[in-house]
């Protein structure tokens, strides 16, 4: 990663003089993010949690904790928010996904909250087929190739997955005061991948409400809508950088990776929608190869 972060002692977070430029609100109505200007740079606010500073390259962050909350709660919204934001003002293009490494192939998983993209990573990961990021979905173009960069090594999971996926012997990160989900480090129950991958497949996770897995194509019309709908842009109204990243997604969307993946709300299927997905990567791969020969 190339975002240098300090974390300060903590302040009250003091009213900004100007309106903010942009928000992040939940499906209930609560506030989670405000986006203001700040000189040349930006100011990110977590309501009751912290401000984080961020310069107008994106390569310098400063967490400022409110009073009493803990530095693993801002630890946690910097690597889960703030720094793929950050990376996106440096032109950099990041997606809401995890992925994993199958046979050497970078295979992705986007889809809304809640759908199962870390479920998904930490099923294949304590099976030990390594994983490559949690949520931010780092790519780099080298050449003709899509990379998937690996990012921080840990998972966040809901208590219903980590009883069902994750074992109790397994590294835990520090709680977090702003919302039940855990912190599970990488080690030897969950598999990570340290190297960049190809991206070789996509799939933007369905509603799951099948009753076997399916894996259907999707064409690049289709993908380019989902790709801007689960793409970290900090700021929305500076035309250069939205230019950039359309012309980035537009590339992105011409490959021919993109798949609806649906499969049953359960975890006992899980097993069989990590076969399904696999074998359609692994099929994938040996075709290429044929066609090389």
């Amino acid at each position: 990663m190339t975002v240098r972060y300090t974390e300060q002692p903590e302040r009250p977070l003091a009213p900004v003089g100007e309106a903010a430029f942009h928000q992040w609100v939940f499906p209930d109505g609560t506030l989670w993010t405000q986006f203001f200007r700040q000189g040349a740079g930006y100011l990110l606010r977590f309501p009751e949690l912290a401000d984080f500073e961020v310069s107008a390259d994106g390569c310098t962050v400063q967490g400022f904790p409110a009073p009493g909350v803990p530095s693993p709660t801002v630890e946690h919204l910097y690597l889960n928010q703030v720094m793929p934001l950050a990376l996106s003002r440096q032109g950099k293009l990041v997606l809401h996904g995890s992925a994993v490494d199958i046979g050497g192939q970078g295979v992705a998983f986007l889809g809304e909250s809640g759908r199962g993209k870390s479920t998904l990573a930490a099923s294949f990961a304590t099976e030990g087929t390594r994983f490559l990021t949690d949520d931010g979905l780092l790519l780099e173009w080298v050449d003709d190739r899509c990379m998937i960069l690996p990012s921080h090594p840990s998972i966040r999971l809901w208590e219903d997955s980590q009883d069902a996926l994750v074992s109790e012997r397994t590294a835990m990160a520090p709680a977090v005061s702003f919302t039940s989900k855990s912190r599970f480090l990488a080690g030897p129950g969950i598999a990570f991948c340290d190297e960049a991958r190809p991206l070789r497949r996509l799939f933007f996770l369905g509603e799951c409400e099948v009753e076997t897995p399916a894996i259907e194509p999707l064409r690049p019309a289709e993908a380019l809508i989902e790709l801007v709908k689960h793409s970290f842009l900090l700021d929305i109204e500076a035309r250069d950088m939205l230019a950039r990243h359309f012309d980035d997604l537009s590339r992105l969307a011409a490959l021919p990776i993109y798949y609806r993946l649906d499969y049953p709300r359960s975890y006992a299927a899980l097993p069989a929608v990590r076969e399904a997905v696999i074998r359609h990567v692994l099929e994938q791969k040996e075709s290429i190869e044929h066609e090389l020969v």
